[in-house]
């Protein structure tokens, strides 16, 4: 089945924009198709030289335009902002795990772990100040909204971004809180977000997408499949909401709908790999071709053609699994109990 016309952007994305991409494990394939098509994908905290192709790998360099690893909630992204525009500052607080030290906030960016907590904030402040110039310097900032489940510290200070003690460190009921977030909390923490991009950078033009990617688990007492719906439509209203939003900050905004055109009926799941969650390479071609054709039929801009980039931006999608090579710490959920 084909459906076409999916799409009618606000404004238009050149391949001369600077483009930054950030958000949960879907956003990943916005910033290899802009690279794959000439697009100017940003990237503002490039590896060191030397690193390597498997080195870039493994320490997730080039995933997004920052190493921030996901941003999966809204607050979270205000929380980057946050420290990014020099409003707050992260809490003193390092995980462990047999004496390695882990970032609360990217717990998987550095796969083994650092070798000291001083390490661990040096590297932090380097994707902080790589995120803020992502604020400062970019023209599009693309956010791939992921979740409403969160854990949060009781003092109210910081978000994680996954469950402490599921990857590193451990967890104190006392001190760590679970929050299923609602539709007003999520528009406004989303809101606040974007008003601290436009003030540091006027211009910014922001795209919205929520993630097709079911979740894995969930730590509500109800099915991840309850879980996954509510998540998804809280998710969808709030930056449809935003979206259509003229005013303020929002005038900037504009949504895709890569969710819908994923998980629509019309196409009986067929983008979706056997384990029913996993996007497969010909669901992310068919999104980001509906991207480009919405982009083409509205400002009569010819359809870019995909092109040979570095083996390490294609990521292997050719073999047909795309989703499976995505940086996601959202599956290690599937760890902490039995959600399904």
């Amino acid at each position: 089945m084909q459906i076409d016309e999916l799409w009618v952007p606000k404004w238009q994305v050149t391949p001369q924009d600077r483009v930054v991409t950030f958000g949960s494990c879907f956003a990943q394939h916005f910033g290899r198709a802009l690279l794959e098509r000439g697009y100017g994908w940003t990237n503002m905290e490039p590896p060191p030289e030397g690193l390597g192709e498997e080195g870039i790998d493994k320490f997730n360099y080039r995933v997004f335009s920052a190493r921030t690893g996901n941003i999966y909630t809204a607050n979270i992204l205000r929380q980057w902002c946050a420290w990014a525009t020099g409003r707050a500052t992260p809490p003193d607080e390092v995980w462990q795990a047999e004496g390695r030290f882990y970032d609360p906030f990217r717990p998987a960016i550095e796969p083994d772990g650092f070798d000291s907590a001083e390490e661990m904030r040096e590297s932090r402040d380097l994707a902080i100040a790589a995120f803020g110039a992502a604020l400062r310097q970019a023209d599009v900032f693309v956010f791939t909204l992921g979740l409403t489940e969160s854990w949060r510290s009781a003092e109210g200070d910081c978000e994680y971004a996954i469950c402490p003690g599921t990857a590193a460190g451990e967890f104190d009921p006392e001190r760590h809180h679970f929050v299923n977030e609602t539709y007003p909390a999520i528009r406004t923490a989303l809101e606040e977000a974007l008003a601290m991009m436009a003030e540091v950078n006027p211009g910014l033009r922001v795209l919205l997408t929520v993630s097709p990617v079911p979740l894995t688990a969930t730590a509500t007492d109800g099915h991840v499949l309850v879980a996954t719906t509510y998540s998804k439509s809280v998710l969808r209203a709030v930056a449809g909401d935003v979206a259509g939003d003229v005013a303020g900050a929002q005038a900037q905004v504009d949504y895709f709908p890569s969710y819908e055109i994923i998980t629509a009926p019309p196409f009986g799941g067929r983008f979706f790999a056997p384990n029913k969650r996993s996007v497969l390479a010909e669901g992310v071609a068919h999104v980001m071709a509906q991207f480009f054709a919405g982009q083409a039929g509205k400002y009569g801009a010819a359809l870019p053609e995909a092109a040979e980039v570095a083996p390490r931006l294609r990521r292997r999608t050719a073999a047909g699994r795309a989703e499976d090579d995505l940086v996601c710490e959202e599956a290690m959920l599937a760890a902490f109990g039995p959600r399904v």
